[in-house]
């Protein structure tokens, strides 16, 4: 089945009397881009500082159009932006706040940085499973989940900004979303098999610590 992008219009709230409690308007949404623009395999949405949205595996073939990267405008026009190298396919993208891209690239084992014109091979990690989603910090650091769905267990990486990789930890459940607060203070880690979501605290070096149990969900993925 075909995934399509959507647009959440939110209108603003209109200040209320001090003596009342703010109506809360209903949010709407409409089809941003439509079916086929991108095949059924999208993923890794990212918006650019110029409000562009991004995400991989655009045209509606999948088998000819993976390794691609589609751009849509704030109007919602859709064109071809990027194709890596042959064998690369593209997952989680983040933007620093140079407005450098990062690519999880999850069938080579590969974090891309691409500058809007030269696309460089910035990590790369045999021991990875497959890198799947991103998380970035202000100081440019990353975070990629790492997920092993064979065998429903994964791992979590930090990327620095120099390239180097390090483990954080192994033996997790099938690690997939990943982010970080906007305060910098924690990071949020998914795993989709078990239905778990974690968070670790975070501090000024970005060194994480005290693993806890967010929220456990009784059902789908």
């Amino acid at each position: 089945m075909f995934m399509l992008l959507q647009l959440l219009v939110a209108t603003s709230q209109l200040p209320a009397p001090t003596n009342q409690t703010p109506a809360l308007e209903t949010l709407q949404s409409e089809t941003f881009v439509s079916e086929g623009v991108f095949h059924g395999e999208i993923e890794g949405p990212a918006v650019d500082a110029a409000g562009n949205l991004y995400a991989v595996n655009f045209g509606g073939k999948a088998d000819t159009n993976k390794g691609s990267i589609g751009k849509v405008t704030p109007q919602g026009e859709a064109s071809l932006y990027l194709k890596l190298p042959q064998g690369s396919v593209g997952n989680g993208i983040r933007f620093d706040n140079k407005g450098l891209m990062y690519i999880a690239d999850y069938t080579g084992h590969n974090i891309w940085q691409y500058d809007g014109k030269n696309l460089k091979l910035f990590s790369h990690q045999p021991q990875m499973h497959q890198p799947n989603d991103l998380a970035i910090t202000r100081s440019g650091v990353l975070f990629a989940s790492d997920p092993d769905w064979k065998n429903n267990s994964g791992q979590l990486w930090k990327i620095l900004p120099d390239g180097n990789s390090l483990l954080i930890e192994t033996d997790m459940g099938t690690t997939n979303g990943v982010e970080v607060s906007q305060d910098q203070r924690r990071l949020y880690v998914n795993e989709s098999a078990q239905r778990r979501i974690w968070v670790y605290q975070l501090d000024a070096a970005y060194q994480l610590s005290q693993k806890k149990l967010l929220i456990e969900f009784p059902d789908f993925g």
